[in-house]
């Protein structure tokens, strides 16, 4: 067939067939980038509103849109610490802040400096004898900044290397966290960079001036072969990369990411993985900047892809990956064995020299046997997901990442307030809302700011409500209308928690009609067809999803968070006077003992009382129709906690709803099944469970 004059045309129409039924197409790349743009906004936002002055970046491929499903890649998500003043020239020294000179010397390997301290009162090296031990070194009368001081700002991640990893749940990726800090200029070595113009005149003169504008960043890792292991810190130019990235076609997108499945499926696993797919980025960069534009066709995929591998035969065959921007920086240096050099050039021979058959061979989302069958030489093989099921899996999770990240910051923001009083509380959350509210208005119509901030507000605004009504039922018992207005503004954070937190505080001041009437109105909102529970506080699997939740997820953007999820219900202990007192016990779960079996970064959600949304919101009614008198409605609400709680997979709080049944059920006089309960919520989790205590006072009752 490879003797057909249409045959690389034909098989280039065909890859892009198949890689656009996996979900690498226009709409999903843009949607890809889309959503961890927003996700990097909230995270910065949400520390710039808490007095912060850091960035957080998602760089990598799932910000590009340059992935797929079963390439499992992770996100790359840096944390600036932008409170340095990292600078190139002695012009760019600023007073009061503490200022690092970035140093190249003979020492120093090619894309890699060394930080030197500045006074902070005038542009002086800070002398030989005023350094921090365990964080500086003096090296040739100069006060050098060490690269292992910054790699655990990211607390409670695994480290590893320069990078802190978090492991992410299924149907979640995961994340490599690093440390890093900007500098406002552009780095010295990649001024030429700016100056060349390939025959594919790439990257434009207008995209040059924009990645001349983002600087740099300096990141805590040494070269493979540096002389100075410990000082040395790499120059990165990720904002730059990705701008270039951004402005890829589609063919160009798709190329990459044939050469990042072969990567994965030939290579990596017989040569020890010492090709990365940032060297198969850059070899995608110099052979779009090395050919005409009009050769990167749809039609032309196949031959473009023959081109990269045969540049990266040549850069393997050389030992040199010459950094896109930063030539002298050879990707390569250091990394590859004798044996691996061959066995790669071997590998990659083959392939290019079965003209595309090799690709039939890729495992990853069935990628080969679709080929197989869009080629029309299989007719048998059964796709394990359709192009609609594929797309619908991409889109839930960007959207079960994007409702992660909207907890997370929650999370983060009360983090410091779980043992605060209810006055503190009641003040650092009006500041926070002040200041969202004036940052707000400041920000363009239709910027991420803005839909990032739309998404921060409503938490707080319910947390707020709460906070001010506890406070107002232990005084007044009452709930004061400042209070219910900031419980309206956050009612729409998600399908149900803000409606919960206000029908919670309407029971506990005896309001019962409204309280009913705000559950009711949950209730309708919450289709049992469409909507998920969302818990981020802890690392535990989603076994299923619902396809009326993931067909959602995909007609949609991250607006569904707010129509298709169901976030944590979370009460800190100020908010106890809106807590009855079944959930009352959640905040005292954990004895001296248990305490110790606690993770200190991940585990404080246990000081507070936390709850799935669908388990509450049949509790709430339960004890509401049972303070109305409707024995009937009552009764109905039992049952479908017992239900909600035997079928629903993805609750992140099952224990806990399971003492909220017992305690129901001891209103029943049903000891026997409140014991079950009990011992049910038990097994899920042993320690820092209200379960002990409930379990305790049960059996004494019962004895006496």
């Amino acid at each position: 067939m490879s003797q057909d004059p249409d045959y690389y045309w034909i098989v280039s129409l065909k890859l892009s067939e198949v890689l656009n039924d996996i979900g690498v197409d226009e709409r999903m790349i843009l949607k890809r980038r889309r959503m961890a743009l927003l996700r990097e906004t909230m995270q910065t936002c949400n520390h710039r509103l808490q007095g912060g002055n850091n960035s957080f970046y998602n760089f990598g491929s799932q910000s590009e849109g340059s992935t797929t499903i079963g390439l499992y890649s992770d996100t790359d998500l840096l944390f600036c610490l932008c409170e340095y003043n990292v600078i190139q020239d002695w012009g760019e020294w600023q007073p009061g802040r503490p200022n690092l000179l970035m140093i190249q010397d003979e020492t120093t390997s090619p894309g890699y400096c060394l930080l030197q301290w500045l006074r902070p009162d005038e542009p002086l090296p800070v002398p030989t004898d005023l350094f921090n031990h365990e964080t500086d070194r003096v090296s040739r009368g100069k006060v050098l900044l060490k690269n292992t001081c910054y790699r655990d700002a990211v607390a409670g991640s695994v480290i590893n290397g320069p990078a802190a990893s978090r492991q992410g749940r299924p149907g979640l990726v995961d994340q490599d966290i690093v440390s890093a800090f900007h500098c406002k200029s552009w780095p010295a070595e990649a001024q030429p960079w700016l100056l060349q113009q390939g025959i594919g005149r790439w990257p434009t003169e207008d995209m040059k001036r924009y990645c001349e504008t983002t600087g740099c960043f300096v990141v805590a890792v040494s070269s493979k072969n540096g002389q100075n292991e410990e000082l040395e810190w790499r120059i990165s130019t990720s904002h730059a990369e990705r701008c270039l990235m951004f402005n890829l076609n589609i063919t160009q997108l798709r190329c990459y990411i044939l050469m990042k499945m072969i990567l994965k499926t030939f290579i990596n696993p017989q040569c020890d993985g010492v090709l990365s797919s940032f060297m198969c980025k850059t070899v995608l960069f110099h052979c779009i900047q090395n050919k005409h534009s009009n050769n990167w066709m749809q039609s032309n995929l196949l031959p473009c892809l023959m081109c990269c591998l045969t540049v990266l035969q040549n850069f393997v065959r050389q030992e040199n990956c010459p950094h896109f921007v930063i030539p002298e920086n050879n990707l390569m240096s250091g990394r590859i064995s004798p044996h691996n050099k061959l066995r790669i050039l071997e590998i990659l021979q083959k392939i290019i020299q079965s003209k595309g058959r090799a690709l039939l061979e890729i495992p990853i989302d069935d990628f080969g046997p679709r080929l197989t069958v869009t080629m029309n030489m299989d007719e048998t093989f059964q796709y394990y997901q359709t192009p609609a099921q594929m797309y619908a899996h991409i889109s839930t999770s960007m959207l079960l990442n994007t409702a992660n990240t909207v907890i997370f910051c929650h999370m983060d923001f009360l983090g410091n307030m779980y043992h605060d009083g209810n006055a503190i509380v009641h003040e650092n959350v009006s500041n926070f809302m002040l200041t969202l509210t004036k940052m707000y208005k400041e920000v363009g119509f239709s910027s991420l700011e803005k839909s990032a901030l739309k998404f921060l507000a409503p938490l707080r605004s319910s947390s707020l409500g709460s906070v001010i009504a506890s406070h107002d039922i232990y005084t007044t018992h009452s709930i004061s209308p400042e209070a219910l207005g900031w419980f309206s503004a956050g009612l729409n954070s998600d399908v149900a928690s803000g409606r919960l937190k206000l029908a919670s505080a309407l029971y506990c001041v005896g309001d019962m009609e409204r309280a009913e009437l705000v559950l009711r109105n949950t209730g309708e909102k919450y289709d049992l067809n469409t909507v998920e529970s969302v818990c981020n506080c802890y690392e535990h699997p989603m076994y299923y999803l619902r396809p009326g939740f993931m067909h959602k997820c995909n007609t949609g953007n991250e607006e569904m968070v707010q129509h298709t999820t169901a976030l944590c219900v979370r009460f800190l202990p100020c908010e106890i006077g809106c807590v009855p007192k079944e959930l009352q016990y959640e905040m005292f779960r954990s004895t001296q003992e248990d305490r110790l079996e606690r993770n200190e970064c991940f585990d404080t959600w246990m000081d507070c009382a936390v709850v799935d949304c669908l388990p509450y919101l049949y509790f709430l009614q339960y004890k509401t129709y049972r303070a109305l008198q409707r024995v009937a409605d009552q009764q109905c609400a039992l049952t479908n906690l017992v239900t909600t709680i035997d079928s629903e997979q993805n609750l992140g709080h099952r224990e806990t709803a399971l003492n909220l049944l017992g305690q129901c059920m001891e209103q029943e006089n049903r000891h026997i099944d409140v014991l079950h309960c009990y011992i049910m919520s038990l097994n899920i989790r042993a320690r820092n469970n209200a379960a002990n205590f409930l379990i305790c006072r049960l059996l004494n009752e019962i004895v006496n």
